[in-house]
């Protein structure tokens, strides 16, 4: 085969992947998880209070928000959390969300809860399990963390 037929094939074989390749650069990622968790995640969304990020910065600005909690794991509340969050993992609330309102003295149930997480679902199921414990005035995210860091509101990092 002669350098010039090679580098003819070489060429067309090339341009064969290249749509192959355009659309692994554009087409979106599969999800982490089956399609089960989203639609658990939406029926859950239904059955809380939710606020949107516009909702969530007016109430933050106003400091009507109550008792703001931050349901991401402790590593991801390290790299910033919005200020004045307390963190609760979503795995962990059912048990440490005591001590963080005066367990064992008396807790208040109507007290204000306005939880959030990464992309709105973990808090959502935190918000319903809060409200199967008892708690009467939980209010869910349905925000994005990235998108309020994006938008230029504050972020806070915990103290070394």
């Amino acid at each position: 085969m002669t350098t010039r037929r090679f580098l003819l094939s070489a060429t067309v074989a090339a341009a064969a992947l290249l749509p192959a390749a355009l659309l692994a650069q554009t087409a979106a990622p599969p999800p982490n998880y089956p399609p089960q968790v989203g639609q658990m995640v939406a029926a859950v969304k239904k059955q809380v209070k939710t606020i949107n990020l516009q909702q969530f910065k007016e109430a933050f600005d106003r400091k009507a928000l109550g008792t703001v909690i931050d349901v991401r794991n402790e590593n991801e509340f390290a790299d910033g959390f919005i200020p004045g969050a307390i963190n609760v993992p979503r795995g962990l609330i059912e048990f440490r969300i005591w001590k963080e309102l005066g367990f064992p003295g008396a807790v208040d149930m109507n007290r204000q809860l306005t939880l959030y997480c990464a992309t709105g679902g973990r808090c959502a199921l935190a918000t319903k399990s809060l409200m199967d414990l008892g708690f009467t005035n939980v209010t869910s995210a349905d925000m994005k963390f990235d998108d309020w860091a994006k938008a230029g509101y504050p972020v806070s990092k915990p103290r070394p």
